[in-house]
């Protein structure tokens, strides 16, 4: 199946394994939380137990350097896509205040970014996060 629309998640490369799945899981449930339709139904297993719902469609994940981060996130929002964006900083934070509190505190231009999330139309996406490679 083909979607008109796309999920692309980008990973600062030089991550630590930890931070990388940490970021990913965060800027997931950025998009799943800002856009309700990218999420399906409960899941039920054939004994009745009811899990919860993912996401209708395939995420991708992509790895770039700090600087290429930036430019999705200009890209990203030069086009209008819904995006989210995880910075260094939350690293050191422990809860959700704080880390809109970390993001608050950079001009969108200093941010070091660690990962970026971008949804929306499939060819807008493509073009946002061009010349990446999917992460290994």
């Amino acid at each position: 199946m083909r979607f008109d629309t796309k999920i692309g998640i980008v990973v600062r490369e030089d991550l630590a394994v930890w931070q990388k799945l940490n970021v990913t899981a965060f800027l997931a449930s950025g998009v799943s939380g800002g856009v309700p339709d990218t999420v399906g139904k409960r899941y039920e297993d054939g004994s009745g137990n009811v899990y919860l719902p993912m996401f209708r469609q395939p995420v991708l994940v992509y790895a770039g350097s700090g600087e290429a981060l930036g430019a999705i996130r200009e890209r990203a929002l030069a086009r209008g896509l819904e995006a989210a964006v995880y910075v260094e900083e939350m690293f050191k934070t422990g809860n959700d205040e704080d880390n809109r509190a970390a993001v608050r505190a950079v001009e969108a231009d200093d941010m070091r970014l660690v990962g970026v999330a971008v949804y929306g139309p499939r060819n807008a996406v493509d073009k946002v996060v061009k010349g990446l490679s999917l992460h290994p």
